[in-house]
This record gives structure tokens, sequence and C-alpha cells, in this order.
């Protein structure tokens, strides 16, 4: 998203319809205003807005009002600044950037700041101006980042990878806010010569850096900060929060689908009592189903409320804090004169009840309902489609962990999944092996799981072992393997693993459950491997059904098909699988699947 300033023209006719000179194309009465400026709410507030802008906030708009003027009744209701998520990546929403616009209109979100770092992974370069281009057909503001971490690490075998080269000509398109999440703090702290190359072309361009720092303290964290990476949404704890935030850091509390941090992380301020202006909301990664029936912006602030936030710092840390944070503030996160006339209407403030959703002083959500629609004529590129290169079957031997032994007990490394949170366990537990493999262990919940790479035609395996999913039979797999999106399955059949892996390549990526070799629940995901082409509430419904049959398979997790997503992403810790087997971020290196003994 790209916000010009203002022109001459605009700057005349705002001044002109302050002072009645000419009339408002929109004017709300007598409205309760949630001043984000200056923490209060005040009374009875009138507000015009002129060609996109506010141009008068005060007592009496009526000398602004025309004949073609359209006058909204605000008596008991309050106006607050349209919402904006501060980090998501949309691709995890499996919507293109115009289905997930209309999706996220109705709860109020008139702006994100979005990391295309996963169709990067795919596409590289291309698929970050297919972003940029669908962008500037959507009703909603987005503001795109240049991924910095193009893969994650140099370990990682993807689609697309963008150097400094690529990453200076994008950051130089004024489209272009800022530099993605460095997630390759290895990289930064070792100061590897690429990665400082990248941070250092945002800073000549004046353009933010966003972080990710999960688990960094003290001399690390310091350092980190210390090349100018100013944000971070990995905190879990509120500890966290209050470190990253006394180092001047934009901390981002994240509350997305599986990695729901919220409820420990808002202790930094209702406990601990620090001052939010350093402090915004995210979500990260947020699926259509949560998107549709739970909400988006709305639901984070809605849940901080009922934690204790107070509903004003709540609406300062989904506003102006964001806007603040990417240097837009002149023009979006309030609701003052010159600023864009992006706001919402509340029925109900401490419980988020929206009413109406504005962009541009246009009326495009009533009632829960948006009034925007994708344009038809809009068509996907054809190179975005076709995007898995797997030149072989998958056979159930790809999937045999061998072992050292030939029968008995053999202590192994095995990720331990932790419920609702993006990091892992680095466990060492027991492990049946017969016939000199390693076999599935319904009982004790441990199960194998694999990377299987998908861009070189090889097909090649990674191997290891996992507790948390709690299957009793079947295979989840799912072509959405952050951030190589390569293709990721967990199962207790290596006949299942296998079919469910060929099922993707044939419908060209997605989420599938496979049980006795047969498809029991199919999300198809053929926009790059990890986007669906149809609406929100379609692909809903498909996660819907495939989250449902994965419980009856005896699933523990709420979000399988997104905590399986997360477990090949080499950088957060502690054990993850990728395509060269098991890795150890706290170590930064391969492991073996087995202890030595």
């Amino acid at each position: 998203m790209y916000i010009g300033g203002l022109s001459k023209e605009v700057i005349r006719s705002l001044i002109a319809t302050a002072l009645g000179r000419e009339k408002a194309d929109l004017v709300l009465k007598s409205i309760s205003l949630v001043n984000v400026y200056t923490g209060e709410i005040l009374e009875n507030v009138d507000v015009a807005v002129k060609n996109g802008r506010i141009a008068y906030v005060g007592s009496n708009a009526d000398h602004t009002i025309g004949s073609f003027t359209k006058v909204v009744k605000g008596k008991g209701k309050f106006l607050i600044p349209g919402f904006l998520d501060a980090h998501i990546h949309i691709e995890s929403s499996m919507l293109t950037p115009l289905h997930f616009s209309e999706a996220v209109l109705p709860h109020g979100t008139t702006g994100v700041f979005v990391d295309p770092h996963e169709i990067a992974n795919v596409l590289g370069k291309e698929g970050v101006k297919y972003f940029i281009e669908e962008a500037k057909l959507a009703p909603i503001r987005i503001f795109v980042e240049v991924p910095s971490c193009v893969p994650a690490t140099p370990e990682d075998i993807t689609g697309g990878r963008l150097g400094p080269r690529e990453v200076r000509e994008l950051l130089e398109d004024p489209y272009t806010i800022g530099l993605g999440e460095v997630m390759d703090f290895h990289g930064v702290l070792s100061l590897r010569k690429d990665i400082l190359e990248k941070i250092a072309e945002a800073h000549k361009l004046n353009k933010v850096v966003d972080g990710h720092a999960p688990a960094l303290s003290d001399k690390h964290l310091a350092a980190y900060v210390a090349s100018g990476i100013t944000s971070d949404h990995e905190s879990v704890e509120a500890w966290e929060v209050i470190e990253k935030a006394r180092l001047g850091m934009y901390v981002m509390l994240r509350e997305g689908s599986a990695w729901r941090d919220l409820d420990k992380t808002i202790k930094a301020i209702i406990n601990h009592n620090i001052d939010v202006h350093m402090i915004v909301f995210d979500t990260d990664d947020r699926n259509p189903y949560d998107i549709v029936y739970e909400g988006h912006m709305d639901y984070i602030v809605r849940r901080a409320i009922e934690l204790g936030l107070d509903p004003i710092k709540a609406v300062q840390m989904a506003t102006i804090n964001v806007a603040r944070r990417f240097k837009v503030e002149d023009h979006i996160g309030g609701i003052a004169p010159s600023k864009l006339a992006d706001f919402i209407i509340l029925k109900n403030l401490e419980k988020v009840v929206i009413e109406m959703v504005f962009v541009n002083g246009n009326l495009l959500v009533k009632n829960g309902k948006s009034l925007w629609k994708p344009p038809e004529n809009y068509k996907i590129p054809k190179h975005l489609y076709n995007t898995i290169n797997i030149k072989r079957m998958l056979l159930p031997e790809d999937f045999k962990l061998k072992a050292p032994i030939s029968s008995g007990i053999v202590k192994a490394r095995v990720i331990g999944i932790v419920p609702n949170k993006a990091i892992t366990k680095h466990l060492v537990l027991d492990v049946r092996v017969e016939n000199g493999e390693v076999v599935s262990d319904t009982e004790r919940d441990i199960l194998k799981i694999a990377m299987v790479e998908r861009y070189t035609g090889e097909g090649k395996v990674g191997l290891g072992l996992v507790h948390g999913f709690g299957f009793k039979y079947g295979a989840l797999a799912s072509s959405i393997a952050h951030d190589s999106h390569n293709i990721l399955v967990v199962g207790v059949s290596e006949d299942d693993m296998a079919h469910a892996v060929n099922k993707l390549v044939e419908v060209g990526g997605g989420i599938i459950f496979v049980a006795n070799k047969k498809t029991e629940a199919l999300v198809e995901l053929p926009v790059a491997g990890i986007l669906s082409d149809k609406p929100a509430e379609v692909v809903a419904e498909k996660l819907r059904k495939l989250t449902e049959t994965v419980r009856k398979a005896g699933s523990k997790i709420d979000e399988p098909y997104m905590t399986l997503s997360i477990l090949g992403l080499i950088v957060i810790p502690e054990l993850r699988v990728f395509n060269k087997g098991l890795f150890d971020v706290s170590k930064n290196s391969v492991v073996n699947v087995f202890v030595e003994q």
C-alpha cells in the first residue's frame, strides 16, 4: 500500500470543508469518540469527511452539511479508528489478498502489515510482486514488507530466494513499507554478511525493520536490537514483553489461531502496569475458519478487554500504536482532521460489537456484512498454479525410520508439541523398534513425522518423531510448511503417509487427512500450493470438516494442521524436522534422531 502526501488541492478542500465553505460527503452526528491521541472518550462529537479524509472533528458539524451530504446518527454509539494488524502472513489464512480483505472487513480491519515470505519462499520475487499488485485492488490497506529471510535459513530448500540484490530492488518500490521479520537471528548475531546487508538497505531508505526474537535475552537481545531491528512478535511470557519494550522495541502481542499468547503477554500491562505506547496487537497466522466465526482484530481487542485491559488502551494498541510503529500515523490510526477516513462505528465498546466500517469515508460493512466483493473479472495469474515439483510417487518405504538396533527399545530425540504455542520441546524418549525400524506408538503418542522436498523434483524425505498429536490412526499432510512450504506429513501408518503426500502432489497442494489409504478430508490449495482461490466461507467449511475428521482420529490439538505447518520452521526453538532430518534450533545444527548410548 502506498499513501501519497497531501496535495495542494486536497489541503484546500479539507480547509474549506472544515470552515463550511464546501460541504462534506459524510457527517457523523453526536457520537462518542474514542480519542486515541489523548486516551479519553469524548461525548457528542461530530465528524465531517471530504474526499476520503476527515475535515472536521468537533461539537457541531452542521455547517458542513449540504444537500448531498450523507448524515449518520451516532447517538449511543462509539467511533474508533479502523483496526490495524501489526504483523500477519496473509498466506496463513489460505486466502488470496482479495478474499482475505473481504473476510476481515466485517471484523473492523481496515489495514494490515504483511510479510509475504510464505509465497516468496515458493515463487521468490514474483510472489512478492503478485501480492503488491493484488493489494492495489483490495478495499483495505495492505502494506507489504519485503521478506528478509527467503529461505528462512541457509539450510532450507525453497522455490524462491531473495538475496540482498532482490531485497534492495523490492525495498525501493514505493509500495513496500519495510523489511519483514528477520527470522534468522543466528545470522544477525553471527554477523552474516547477507543478513546485515538487507538490514542496512532498509535503514538507507528509512524503512522499518521487523524482528523475530524468540527467547532472546540480555546480551543476545541487546545485540539483535543494536542492528536497528525495532519490533518483535515472538514473546510468550510477560517478562519478555517488558524486557523488549525497555530496549525500545515495539512489542507485538500475538493472538492467532494456533499461537495464542495473549493470556500471558497481556500481564506485562495488567500486572506490571507498563506504558502501552510501544505495545501493539498482531495475529501473525490466522486461519479462515477463525476469521469467519471468531473474528480478526476485533477478536483480539475483545479478548484483551476480557482479560482486564482498559478498552481505550486496547483500541490504542490496535490503531494508533501500529500506525506509529510503521511511520504512517500522519494518515491512519486516529480520527482527526487530515487523516484518512477509516473508522468503525460500534454498538458496544467493551464487547466490540461492530455496526459499520468505513474506508476512505465509504461504507463497506453494515451489520456484519461486507458490502464489497472482489472484481468479477479478476483472474489469478496462471504461473501461481502447478508449483509442486515432485517427479516420483512416494512409497511407504520413504517413511520408514531405520534404527541402530534390530528390536527392543532405543532412546530417540522427539519433537514435543506445546499446545497453542509456536515453540516445541526437545524430548528424549524411549521408542520401540521392530525388524530394525522404529514403529509408531499410539499408546505413548509417538508418531512418525517427515518433510518431503517439493522443488527439485527429487522428493527427498527428512524423517523424525513427534509427540503430542494423539492420532490413533491415519496421516495428516500439508503443503503449508513454514517457511519452506515443502510438504509435511505426520502419521501412524507409512502407507497413509505416502498416500497423503501423493494426493497433495496430484491436486497441486493443500491439507489432507488419510485413513486406510482413503482421503477422509481435503482442503485444496492450488495457488502456489498454499492458497485457495475460493472465498473464505468455502475454505472455512472444508477446514471444519478436516478438523472434525482429525479429532475423530484422536487429535489432542485445537489447530492440528497449523501446528503441523510450523514444525518445519527451523528458527523457533527447540526441535524441528526439515528435508535433511532433525534440526536443533538452540545448537543451530542437524542432529541424529537417535541418542548415542
